[in-house]
């Protein structure tokens, strides 16, 4: 066989290796996603090349040397498995820390936006940012206007007039959607700026590492000479005294300096429990701003924008109307539930080539309908209210006609009409066997009052989400 003969076999051979590789690495990507979570495969495995696997021994390229200190301690055994799952020969995983481009079989280099954030004067070690994650693609409704428009104000810099913005509500309602839109827009107007995005257990984990390792000078220097820090999901620190310590002289720091500092939580300041007072005070001195339960219309909104978006990737699929609808008023839970139902719905249609009707999404979709089901009782809604009102549950079903028990008991039967499948005679029945003419003067009293009452609307929506947790 000629030398180039040779040449050509070898170089088809690497080829075909590589492209196994690959398609091992792109399997073994969708078995982390199953396992670990949208959030934590976005930041930690999607970054993640697969440059080679030899003597066993499977190495990834990494962009910064936090993130491979961050994937080796926290998923380099998941990363294992699944390879070995896949019968990738390996017995172990490295990470390297190369340029993206330097690597000729790596993927095209992400957007920058995607990497982690960088500056010019030396690199920060924060988690990467989703390039999906803008204002552009936010949608904006009721329950979330108020959070939208304070992030708008942050991130187009001037003056700092709310430090810190807090930002919170339960999973899913787009509170790192805002995160992410105000650091990208932050960078686009004025790339110089020392962009620190990070969650609350990564800036642990940097302070770990910084004791461990006797940095702490760096540390505080570092961390202190941001422009902007964006802390994701603060309740993580409640309960950790020594990083709970770091965190408030560096809040302290930064404020003095008049330096922006953007915070996110999934409950209000003073409502997260074993965090320290002095912690709860700062938090809340700046803009303390709530992202409500999704409603119907934002819900429809946020599925209209996507199924757009669908049906350019699927042009041929014939789309039903009513069937967003239908899944606006049946998944409640939170938007990633919502888009993770139509992303399945349009990709199931597309690979057996069916026309996405009702009918067709109540089959593709019955585990996810049947978990978003109330299951919510009006025992527990009793229950939960006589707490929230300190009253005793046997008064609230008792005879007692004062306003302390009235107003409650009346609260209690419009969340049991709001959140239960229960008819009014039932409830009536729950509630010491009272008529249902009672019970509906109650839920349209509470109606009437909610619009009225600042305290008794936000009672209700404490009360809702605390059943629907």
């Amino acid at each position: 066989m000629s030398a180039i003969a040779i040449v050509m076999v070898n170089e088809n051979d690497k080829l075909g290796r590589t492209r196994k590789m690959k398609n091992t690495w792109g399997r073994v990507k969708q078995g982390l996603l199953d396992d670990i979570g949208q959030s934590n495969y976005a930041n930690w495995i999607e970054p993640l090349d697969l440059t080679k696997i030899e003597n066993g021994v499977a190495v990834f390229a990494v962009p910064t040397n936090f993130m491979a200190n961050w994937v080796s301690r926290n998923f380099a055994d998941k990363i294992l498995a699944h390879l070995k799952a896949s019968n990738a020969q390996t017995s172990r995983v490295e990470f390297q820390v190369v340029a993206a481009q330097a690597d000729p079989v790596a993927r095209p280099a992400p957007k920058e936006a995607q990497q982690p954030v960088t500056s010019a004067h030396s690199e920060l070690p924060g988690a990467p940012l989703d390039a999906r994650f803008t204002f552009d693609n936010f949608v904006v409704g009721k329950p979330n206007e108020l959070a939208h428009a304070a992030a708008r104000r942050v991130a187009e810099g001037g003056p700092v007039t709310f430090n810190p913005l807090f930002l919170y509500g339960g999973v899913g309602l787009g509170k790192t959607h805002l995160m992410h839109a105000i650091a990208h827009e932050i960078k686009i107007r004025d790339p110089e700026l020392r962009v620190l995005y990070l969650s609350a257990e990564q800036f642990m984990y940097r302070f770990v590492q910084a004791l461990r390792d006797k940095q702490m000078i760096d540390f505080k220097q570092l961390f202190r000479s941001v422009d902007v820090l964006m802390v994701d999901d603060v309740q993580f620190i409640a309960g950790k005294e020594s990083t709970q310590e770091e965190f408030f002289h560096t809040f302290n720091a930064l404020v003095d300096q008049n330096k922006q500092i953007i915070i996110s939580a999934d409950r209000a300041p003073g409502e997260i429990k074993d965090l320290e007072d002095r912690i709860k005070s700062r938090l809340q001195c700046g803009l303390v701003v709530d992202l409500h339960p999704t409603d119907y219309e934002l819900r429809l909104g946020v599925l209209q924008t996507k199924a757009e978006n669908y049906r350019l990737q699927y042009p041929d699929l014939v789309f039903n109307n009513g069937v967003l609808e239908f899944l606006a008023h049946r998944i409640t839970t939170n938007v990633r539930v919502l888009e993770g139902a139509l992303m399945r719905l349009f990709a199931f249609a597309s690979l057996v080539g069916r026309e996405i009707t009702l009918e067709m999404t109540q089959e593709c979709l019955a585990d996810i309908l049947k978990a978003s089901e109330r299951k919510v009782t009006v025992e527990e809604i009793q229950r939960r209210v006589s707490e929230h009102y300190s009253i005793r549950l046997s008064d609230m079903i008792g005879p007692k006609r004062v306003r302390a028990i009235a107003r409650p008991r009346q609260v209690a039967m419009y969340l049991s009409k709001q959140m239960t499948s229960r008819s009014l005679p039932e409830i009536g029945r729950r509630f010491g066997g009272r008529d249902h003419t009672t019970v509906m003067h109650g839920v349209r009293r509470i109606e009437e009052l909610k619009s009225s009452d600042s305290q008794i609307a936000d009672d209700l929506e404490l009360l809702s989400r605390l059943l629907e947790a």
